[in-house]
């Protein structure tokens, strides 16, 4: 590993528009650069700095330290919110997929609105997976890394416990004793993956919108 090996990865990651994974950085290098040792030697370099170099959805990206954020506050926009109903459904697809849409509802014990769904489709935080081998064949959902990076998540491993889940007001509901954090790369042994032409039909919806409850 050399010096020019890190200057040239930190240069990268300052240019990219997005956070770079080990083979996106290795493509624009010379052939036989260590990578991973140049990474680790930024990675130790920036430890404790205004910016830091953490790892999001196995890419790599410099971000403001989480300590200082507080100084980003007014130069950033203010995120577009979800509604409580989409930050549920989100939360339940994170923990429990695949799931369908009839599992959400029975989960969150509300029928839920069509438009719900749509919106983490639209914003590229919720996916479609494959189809349940149940009657009707039923469409399933799982999260996506724009889900891992908009949450600053190297993994599914790293989502929150439920505790803190519900602490922030994100996780209002009763968990099954048998609660564990899924593997979204793993296939489902009662999913089929998605057939060519299968795609999500989007609803007008507002993400602050009331859903429909029934009791």
């Amino acid at each position: 590993m050399s010096d020019a090996t890190e200057r040239e990865i930190e240069a990268l990651l300052f240019a990219a528009a997005g956070p770079l994974s080990e083979a996106d950085l290795g493509r624009r290098l010379p052939e036989g650069a260590d990578v991973a040792g140049a990474i680790a030697a930024l990675q130790a370099r920036y430890a404790g700095r205004g910016v830091e170099l953490v790892c999001v959805a196995g890419r790599w990206r410099f971000e403001t330290a989480a300590d200082l954020a507080w100084l980003m506050t007014e130069e950033r926009d203010e995120p577009r919110r979800l509604s409580k109903a989409a930050q549920e459904t989100l939360a339940i697809v994170a923990y429990h997929q695949p799931v369908t849409r009839a599992e959400i509802e029975a989960v969150r014990g509300v029928q839920a609105s069509r438009g719900t769904l749509d919106v983490l489709l639209e914003l590229g935080l919720v996916r479609m997976r494959g189809r349940r081998r149940t009657p009707g064949r039923p469409v399933t959902y799982g999260t996506t890394d724009a889900f891992l990076e908009h949450y600053g998540l190297a993994s599914l491993a790293d989502l929150p416990g439920a505790a803190e889940m519900k602490a922030a007001g994100l996780l209002s509901l009763d968990l099954p004793p048998d609660f564990a954090v899924p593997d979204p790369s793993a296939a489902s042994a009662d999913e089929d993956p998605l057939e060519a032409g299968d795609g999500p039909e989007f609803h007008t919806d507002f993400l602050g919108a009331p859903e429909e409850e029934t009791a």
